[in-house]
């Protein structure tokens, strides 16, 4: 059981980058993230929440409960400052509260999805009119969608880590695009995609501009795929 919180603390962390590093676990673990940059003897904290569960209502119950100094957000994002002798206690209360407010919901991740296209589809056209619906974040997402059984005709890792994927996606008309997928070689998704052996896969990410070289072109910022059984 990965429990209901995913609570993180450090020394020397920067507090503009602990919201970057929550939402990241967020991401990773399906559950909510609070990550707390400590500075002698406190720790400022941002937290980031998964649908159907609301953080900042159980940060303001800490606050109020008088276990931190400060405290505030929404449903799913929050923050707050904490004495570090205190820490301790506030991950508790957070999973306690966050547990209750879990009850009846389901944690499995899931995609939604906006609709398909083919690799022919993905123009720099279709891009330049979906951004019209801009600007995106949490009330209007960016648009996702699915590109069934395309074949992936080249797959590299790439950056300075080599943690990031770069590929073709091909179907079966000839239709190709370029596709990325960023930090997935130390998860299920990077290995899975380096070592298709030409099989079919559903892949499901957005489309963006990439401005290379002078160069213009449409690439698929790759979020997740299932193979084609």
């Amino acid at each position: 059981d990965a429990g209901p919180l995913v609570l993180v603390a450090g020394e020397g962390w920067h507090p503009g980058v602990v919201g970057i590093v929550a939402s990241r676990l967020k991401d990773r673990f399906n559950r909510p993230a609070c990550v707390v940059a400590l500075d002698g003897d406190r720790g400022q904290a941002s937290g980031r929440s998964v649908s159907g569960v609301d953080l900042g209502a159980a940060v303001i119950a800490a606050r109020q409960a008088g276990l931190l100094e400060k405290g505030g957000g929404h449903a799913m994002a929050a923050g707050f400052t904490v004495a570090r002798d205190r820490l301790p206690a506030v991950r508790d209360f957070l999973a306690d509260r966050l547990r209750t407010a879990a009850e009846g919901t389901d944690l499995v991740p899931r995609l939604y999805l906006d609709g398909g296209v083919a690799p022919r589809g993905a123009t720099e056209d279709l891009v330049r009119t979906l951004a019209q619906a801009g600007p995106f974040g949490a009330g209007n997402p960016e648009p996702r969608f699915v590109l069934k059984g395309v074949r992936l005709t080249h797959a590299a890792p790439v950056g300075k880590d080599q943690n990031h994927l770069r590929c073709t996606l091909a179907d079966d008309s000839g239709g190709r695009v370029d596709g990325i997928a960023f930090r997935c070689m130390d998860g299920d998704l990077g290995p899975a995609l380096l070592r298709h052996d030409g099989a079919p896969f559903h892949v499901a990410g957005k489309l963006r501009l990439n401005n290379w070289q002078g160069r213009t072109s449409v690439q698929v910022m790759i979020d997740d795929a299932a193979p084609v059984w």
